[in-house]
């Protein structure tokens, strides 16, 4: 394989004019003859939506044919939990993209759907509803002549789907989504939309499972605390500290093979990290994730800084992946999660920010947003930009860790910074229960019940 094959996205935008799909042809056996037919798959995208594959059968001895559309989408790295409440039609009338992973409920009438033969789709909450009602009214007339009883029941379950469709009463929808690629447009975008919630969790092992992510299972492994000959007790504790280590990965993008590269860093009056970059020649997508080297503080942590001079955009931050941030002034506030782990500036954060909410969501920007949307998204834009080349002052930008992880630069240090405020705060159960800390055994963790 040439170089330069090798550096091309695997996923390619979707063309009607493209003149070369690179589709790629495997023989395969006939389930309708027996003999060896040809499948050809072509690995897409969709623009702004998501990264599909192909695949097409044909047998020259019976001619048989079948064609067959799976999702290629990367599984994120967290699960996503999206509520809405849906009060009016224009509730109803939401964009929801609905991975293939994805489940969702209706809390008020105890009804759920549950991920249906790993198909995705682009619809509504009034789509949702409708196509539910329609699958069950499909076989009402069958199960009316062979089992009236249940034909009776189904009925009346299908009348509850039609109020709740017709806006009897407020109702909510609930998305349950491991692999993180479910959305529910936000009317209010880029703004905060009260009556729509977004959080991001841990997969447990069954939804690892689910997503087809298998880790092997590790053996224990026992390490001595001391050696005979004293090697550890000379070993310096900061053998990391200079060294990059370099390690294979498939680009978050384009799927194509890049290299990541980590380092052990330790930042001033703060703590020690983990920096990991990834630059990828296919796509020239460049990332980097930070994550904390010493776990969990006892305490979460909030912090806000008050905007007073350009410098203030170049103060060093470290978001951690569990950190939200919000900006009072434009009504604006992302979730933990959002951006991941990042240590860089003010002004790069602020930049990523920018550019996670122009890109990553479809039903934000993209052929999927409404005119009205684009243009708060422009102005929201606008602002923004003020804010980030230094025309703005007297906002806040707030952090809020509950994990205590995340660290704003004080350029006064080890003095007070005037402009910064820092509050420590006892975590409560839901932010407990988000870290995962309320199914640990702090203690007495080392007993074991034969």
């Amino acid at each position: 394989m040439s170089s330069e094959t090798a550096s091309k996205p695997v996923f390619r935008d979707l063309q009607a004019d493209d003149p070369d799909p690179e589709t790629t042809e495997i023989s395969s056996l006939c389930f309708n003859c027996g003999e060896d037919g040809v499948t050809r798959l072509l690995l897409t995208k969709i623009p702004f939506y998501k990264e599909i594959i192909l695949m097409s059968f044909e047998c020259e001895h019976c001619g048989f044919k079948n064609n067959e559309v799976q999702s290629g989408d990367k599984i994120q790295e967290k699960g996503t939990l999206i509520q809405c409440s849906i009060s009016s039609a224009q509730d109803l009338n939401r964009q929801v993209i609905k991975s293939d992973y994805a489940t969702v409920k209706f809390p008020e009438i105890d009804f759920e759907i549950p991920p249906q033969s790993k198909r995705g789709e682009i619809t509504t909450v009034e789509g949702i509803l409708s196509r539910c009602i329609a699958s069950l009214e499909q076989d009402q007339p069958v199960r009316k002549a062979l089992d009236p009883d249940n034909a009776e029941k189904i009925e009346a379950f299908i009348q509850v789907l039609i109020e709740t469709k017709s806006l009897k009463k407020t109702f909510t929808i609930v998305i349950d989504d491991p692999s993180g690629n479910s959305f529910v447009e936000n009317l209010n975008a880029p703004l905060v939309d009260p009556a729509l919630s977004t959080s991001n969790y841990e997969r447990s092992k069954e939804q690892d499972h689910l997503v087809g992510i298998y880790e092997e299972e590790l053996k224990e492994i026992k390490e001595e605390d001391e050696t005979e000959d004293g090697d550890d007790k000379d070993r310096p504790s900061d053998s990391l500290a200079d060294e990059v280590l370099h390690f294979g990965t498939n680009c978050p993008s384009c799927n194509a093979p890049c290299e990541t590269n980590m380092k052990v860093t330790s930042i001033p009056y703060f703590k020690e990290v983990i920096i990991m970059a990834t630059n990828c020649d296919g796509c020239g997508l460049r990332t980097n994730e930070v994550k904390s080297g010493s776990g969990i503080s006892e305490k979460g942590v909030k912090i806000t800084l008050r905007i007073t001079d350009p410098i203030d955009i170049s103060r060093d931050v470290l978001k951690s992946e569990t950190c939200s941030m919000s900006i009072p002034e434009l009504d604006f506030e992302v979730g933990a999660g959002t951006l991941g782990g990042k240590f860089t500036t003010l002004e790069g954060l602020l930049g990523a920010m920018k550019e996670q909410l122009t890109g990553h969501n479809p039903l934000v920007c993209g052929d999927s947003a409404t005119t009205s949307v684009k243009e708060r998204m422009r102005q929201f834009n606008e602002k923004l930009d003020d804010i980030i080349n230094g025309k703005t002052f007297g906002v806040h930008i707030i952090l809020d860790d509950p994990a205590g992880n995340s660290y704003l630069q004080n350029v006064y240090a080890p003095e007070a910074d005037p402009e910064m405020e820092i509050v420590y705060y006892e975590r409560n159960f839901e932010h407990n229960e988000e870290l995962g800390l309320n199914d640990m055994k702090l203690e007495g963790y080392e007993d074991t019940t034969e």
